[in-house]
């Protein structure tokens, strides 16, 4: 969860640890908060920033104080099982609620840490979402049972019957942002979205369809026009709500996704206008596509005989580059889709990489031969020797902003710099990652950062100088 300033994120583990983390450095920030005996289910933090919320499989909530990082007062205790989730009341942040596996609600008063009321009963099953409405009037929760259930956060008592719709558990639940609709949107293992009246408990319209794994969160923006979920098939949906007014009848995602490849796509790039996105598969194939119509410019672009590893668009967008394991990179004439002279011939192994330089002069590509390849965009010539220093397949490769360098990272775990125009390298190598897979290096705009991802679950800040991380993995 986020501070209220949108400067320090606070998470919740199976280590049984909270931690608060520097959003700008991706640094821990002091030592985590330690009490739980079990998995950290849930955390939040209140509206000012000085407390925060977490529930654990231990049983207990903890509220904690934000700035000294120490517990206040006890653990609360009245659940008798894991408690799935927590929310602060809003505005004011005198209440928090709480779910369990014990299938009650619980509402705490946070200055006493004791419960208010009786626990809320209703649900046949666990429950593992829950959120208080704008305002704190209402609290609505998610349950095993498949259903909803909206409650009065004064006293406690349901309001109408239960949101029945979801065909599998409802493990998200989200209030509409501003409260001027009560509406609620809800995601669930049934894989779709819903969002319902909560005047009535009836659904708004079809559920929304396009994840094909369990909904595991869902939000509205801040203006309350789209709705964000995330699922366990990996994705991000936005969903466009922004005639939400209790008579649609249909959502629409922003987009259907673009389908046409027959196998794996291993790479994709956004033409500098927005206005085309380009896709390279395992089918062997490159495909170029209109990204506000969501429709192939044309037919495929078959010309490899083997999987195309990664794409990337000309800085003037007139031009596509190409990577293969037929070992070849290849240039394409964006408005045509056809390819520009014959195939870059040169590395010994397939080719995983691939990147324009700034002003579209120079290409530079990477492969399982272990070296990077710099070439002459208009003639096609290689430019020097191969660059060779990686003891291992080469992965992502970058120009610096100015162009004058270029940044690759490697299997053997190290990200070297070289010289555009010489090929020598700057610099000793860096140890970047604890596995070997790195998958994606990337400059910040101003050239004095590098950003690298990896197979050890890491992304990565260095100094382009220096070579030295920038704060810990993120």
């Amino acid at each position: 969860a986020f501070f209220p300033d949108g400067k320090q994120i606070v998470s919740g583990s199976d280590d049984k640890m909270v931690r608060i983390w520097n959003v700008e450095t991706g640094t821990l920030i002091g030592e985590p908060l330690q009490g739980h005996t079990d998995v950290v289910m849930s955390v939040a933090v209140s509206s000012d920033g000085k407390r925060i919320v977490s529930s654990s499989g231990d049983n207990t909530v903890r509220i904690w104080n934000a700035e000294t990082r120490t517990p206040t007062g006890e653990p609360l205790t009245d659940h008798t099982n894991g408690v799935g989730s927590v929310a602060f009341s809003q505005p004011d942040g005198k209440r928090i609620v709480s779910v369990s596996a014990d299938k009650t609600v619980r509402i705490w008063d946070v200055e006493m840490g004791t419960p208010i009321h009786e626990p809320l009963y209703g649900h046949t099953s666990s429950m593992w979402a829950v959120a208080f409405s704008p305002y704190g009037k209402r609290i609505a929760s998610g349950s095993h049972d498949k259903t909803v259930r909206l409650w009065n956060a004064e006293n406690g008592a349901p309001i109408g019957e239960p949101f029945q719709g979801h065909t599998e558990w409802v493990g998200a639940v989200a209030f509409f942002p501003d409260g001027s609709k009560i509406v609620i949107v809800s995601g669930s293992e049934d894989a779709t979205v819903r969002i319902w009246d909560a005047k009535t408990g009836t659904p708004i319209g079809k559920p929304l369809q396009g994840h094909n794994a369990q909904v595991w969160s869902v939000v509205f923006s801040p203006d309350g026009t789209r709705v964000a979920s995330s699922s366990g098939d990996h994705t991000i949906r936005i969903w466009d709500a922004d005639s939400l007014d209790l008579e649609c009848r249909n959502r629409n995602s922003t987009g259907e996704p673009l389908q046409g490849h027959t196998d794996v796509v291993m790479s994709v790039a956004v033409s500098t206008d927005g206005k085309r996105v380009v896709s390279s598969s395992r089918d062997n194939t490159i495909r170029i596509w209109n990204a506000e119509t969501r429709a192939s410019f044309g037919e495929p672009l078959t010309d490899h005989n083997s999987g195309v590893g990664a794409v990337a668009y000309s800085p003037d967008g007139k031009k596509i580059v190409s990577a293969s394991a037929d070992k070849t990179v290849r240039i394409w004439d964006v408005e045509t889709g056809t390819p520009i002279h014959k195939p870059l011939h040169g590395h010994t192994s397939p080719v995983w990489a691939v990147a324009f330089s700034p002003n579209c002069k120079r290409i530079a590509s990477g492969s399982h031969d272990k070296t990077v390849r710099i070439w002459n965009a208009e003639t096609r010539a290689p430019i020097g020797e191969p660059l060779q220093g990686h003891t291992e397949w080469v992965g992502p490769v970058a120009f610096f902003p100015d162009g004058k360098k270029i940044v690759s990272g490697a299997d053997d775990k190290t990200i070297r710099s070289w010289d555009a125009d010489t090929g020598t390298p700057v610099g000793e190598s860096f140890q970047a990652h604890t596995y070997q897979w790195m998958h994606s290096v990337a400059f910040s705009p101003d050239g004095k950062k590098i950003v690298s991802g990896s197979d050890d679950k890491t992304i990565r800040i260095w100094n382009a100088e220096t070579g030295t991380a920038i704060g810990g993995p993120l």
